[in-house]
């Protein structure tokens, strides 16, 4: 496995399922009295976020106590950064003080690429989520959650059929989960209006369809994508209704889904615009799910970047 991990393209089949395969491991361990591992005991691991997160954040923040390191949150907001203080000025402030590992979501595409390559910092650096680009762990926690959800033997993804609905254009969980579950052997197609397809989306792949209805059937999952309106500087569509009746899901299209078949999204959702409150709240819903999920995902994450002794089973 690299030293870091800045895309899901980084990931080989090997190093995707050794992680799920980990992150199965310590949810297990989440299960028992006492959560916490003595790990990363000693390592320092700083959340760098330069955009607001509340999942991924928070998320990361666990992982990294469950695993007894020490974790130091820096936000841009009354910060240094929010004064002019440039990228590579921040990065050696957390070299100086000794960080392990740096988990950074900035609202620059390729910014955890800069860092990672930089030569400011001998740390390990997690892309939480770039710009428009990627978004890696959320893509291993979704196939995490369809692993358990779709495969007896949590095995690999090969044969199923993931269908991700929504604005593309603007999502880097589109893009990491195209390339992530190609690697596992599922079979991705994006639906979107050509609106809110980006430039190029014909190499990725997956297969691309303008119809919802059409794609659904037989699906053994959907996942719906947020629409970004902050990041949408001109209307991409004609109204928030005309969106939804035609790419919204409401439970007579979830119920197109295959026998067993799963709706997920990686929120924060708008309500009653890409999904209904009955469909987010409904039986084939595992949206909750993945929040939890995140949490043994990203702590298999550190646990396997930082080149942890194993000591997963001498936690109680």
């Amino acid at each position: 496995m690299n030293k870091h991990l800045l895309s899901a393209a980084d990931l080989t089949r090997d190093d995707a399922v050794a992680i799920l395969d980990t992150a199965v491991e310590l949810a297990r361990v989440s299960d028992r009295t006492v959560k916490k591992l003595p790990t990363l005991r000693g390592r320092t691991v700083v959340n760098l976020f330069f955009e607001d997160s509340t999942r991924t954040r928070i998320s990361f923040e666990a992982a990294a106590k469950r695993l007894s390191a020490d974790v130091i949150t820096f936000s841009a907001k009354g910060s240094s950064v929010s004064k002019g203080e440039s990228l590579k000025d921040t990065a050696l402030t957390l070299e100086a003080m000794g960080a392990d590992a740096i988990v950074v979501r900035h609202g620059a595409s390729g910014a955890p690429h800069r860092l990672a390559h930089s030569g400011w910092i001998d740390g390990v650096v997690v892309n939480a989520g770039d710009g428009t680009h990627e978004h890696p762990t959320q893509a291993l926690l979704d196939a995490y959650t369809l692993r358990h959800h779709l495969s007896s033997d949590e095995g690999a993804l090969d044969g199923r059929h993931v269908v991700i609905v929504g604005d593309v254009l603007h999502s880097r969980v589109a893009r990491s989960n195209v390339l992530l579950l190609h690697t596992l052997g599922a079979r991705v197609t994006l639906v979107a209006p050509p609106t809110l397809m980006p430039v190029g989306v014909e190499s990725w792949p997956c297969g691309i369809s303008y119809d919802l209805d059409a794609a659904l059937p037989g699906a053994d999952a959907v996942m719906m994508l947020r629409v970004q309106a902050e990041r949408m500087n001109a209307a991409y569509f004609p109204s928030a209704n005309e969106y939804s009746r035609r790419y919204g899901l409401d439970v007579r299209r979830s119920d197109l889904l295959a026998d067993g078949g799963i709706v997920m999204h990686p929120g924060p959702m708008n309500r009653g615009m890409e999904i209904t409150a009955e469909v987010a709240d409904g039986p084939r819903s595992v949206i909750v799910e993945q929040v939890t999920n995140g949490v043994h995902v990203r702590m298999a994450v550190l646990y396997r970047l930082l080149g942890a002794a194993d000591v997963i089973g001498e936690a109680s």
